[in-house]
């Protein structure tokens, strides 16, 4: 599977407002005024981190995202502990992350709704991660090929569902891949205390059920699913997403079969084809589209030649199919579509869908730039719940660095300090 896609399964120190959004930076001393960013800062650790019922709890939350933000090195809990008070310290956010009982995905559903209104997110990204590891007994390592890299490594595989948009993007839910010795193994399962509904699935299947468990939260406004199904059972991914409500735009291997379903298209009747094929039939209908490429800190404009045409996946039994749009990018006009993508998203026009698609290179951009140092691949332990707890608290540490950039370069803090 690529890129794209997911796959299956002490003495409390009360922390001061880093400056943000540069995660490895000094604290801030208590007497200084407020500088940028840290306005992000503060409503971010409100919104999150009010539904703590206890007050000790919320303060340890803090304390473990501001040295998710300051710490040097590797985010462990022992160089997180480092910034705010040493062993005693260590062992109370060890207990916090890998042993409390506090729920985790309120807070994933509080910082999708800060996103929200904070990040302006076009799209939800489904992006694989995968988690090299040296030992054998932290929750999910197994041998597994990492396509990004073409080699085979030993480690977890999680799916996070980012929230993105043109100028930022950040992850907000994930779903931690469970391969078949870990499922099937109850001495492992008790041992990480795995809950019993995390079951078997396939890798696509952990993909899906991560965007459709980001579906479930209230008062979120339900964006297109961007995820990579090449090479998996992309008629079943499309189906549970449909049911659910959820549109999407899925990238499809060039070989994938579907009928032309546009009766003034040549090919119209001629029964399933290759997706590619379909494409380079009707190249002559391909248009330059415009995109806006600002990873790079700049806007810079693009240009890329496109085509969509209306076709449906075959249907077996003789089930009526269902329309979807299938959208061809190509890099050089010579050679055949270098991104094939479908979707259900019929009403598009060809550049939006295009632009959508562009989101997945943000949400890589931003992954390597800011989550790596945010500490999204730096749990260390065994727990089921402390890495989910921990990857929580890193992703609020990720929103917290791109939302400072973005408001400080809208001059957001400057305007607040002068108001």
């Amino acid at each position: 599977m690529s890129t794209s896609v997911a796959i299956k399964r002490g003495t409390a120190v009360a922390a001061v407002p880093p400056t943000v959004p540069r995660p490895r930076v000094r604290a801030v001393p208590r007497a200084a005024a407020p500088r940028p960013g840290e306005d992000v800062y503060t409503e971010l650790t409100s919104a999150l981190f009010s539904g703590f019922a206890r007050r000790d709890q919320r303060l340890k939350a803090e304390q473990y995202l501001h040295g998710l933000l300051t710490a040097q090195g590797r985010k462990s809990i022992r160089n997180i502990a480092a910034q705010i008070g040493g062993p005693a310290a260590e062992q109370s956010l060890h207990h916090f992350i890998s042993s409390s009982t506090w729920d985790w995905q309120p807070m994933r559903a509080a910082l999708g709704r800060f996103l929200e209104r904070g990040g302006h997110p076009q799209a939800w990204v489904v992006r694989p991660m995968p988690i090299p590891k040296a030992g054998e007994h932290s929750v999910g390592v197994d041998r597994r090929f990492d396509p990004e890299r073409g080699q085979v490594f030993q480690g977890q595989q999680a799916f996070g569902v980012w929230f993105a948009g043109e100028e930022l993007s950040a992850p907000v839910n994930w779903r931690l891949f469970l391969p078949d010795p870990w499922v099937k193994d109850r001495t492992r399962r008790d041992r990480a205390e795995v809950p019993d509904e995390a079951g078997e699935e396939t890798l696509e299947e952990c993909a899906v059920a991560a965007a459709l468990d980001t579906a479930r939260w209230t008062d979120i406004t339900r964006k297109p699913v961007l995820l990579d199904i090449r090479g998996g059972a992309g008629r079943a991914a499309l189906t549970r997403l449909a049911a659910a409500g959820v549109p999407v735009v899925a990238r499809i291997g060039a070989g994938s079969r579907l009928a032309i379903a546009d009766r003034s298209l040549p090919g119209f009747g001629a029964g399933p084809l290759p997706a590619a094929q379909i494409l380079e039939s009707l190249k002559g209908l391909r248009r330059p589209v415009s995109w806006v490429d600002t990873v790079g800190g700049a806007r810079t404009s693009r240009t890329s030649l496109a085509t969509a045409v209306r076709v449906a996946l075959p249907s077996p039994g003789g089930e009526r199919m269902r329309p979807l749009m299938l959208l061809g990018e190509w890099d050089d006009p010579r050679r055949g579509p270098a991104r094939v993508w479908i979707s259900d998203l019929t009403q598009a026009t060809v550049g939006s869908l295009l632009r959508l698609t562009k989101l997945a290179q943000r949400v890589d951009r931003d992954f390597a730039a800011v989550g790596e140092e945010a500490g999204l691949r730096d749990f260390v332990g065994r727990s089921y719940r402390g890495w989910h707890r921990h990857i929580t608290l890193a992703s609020a540490a990720h929103t917290a660095t791109v939302l400072g950039s973005a408001w400080d370069a809208a001059g957001y803090g400057t305007r607040r300090a002068a108001g």
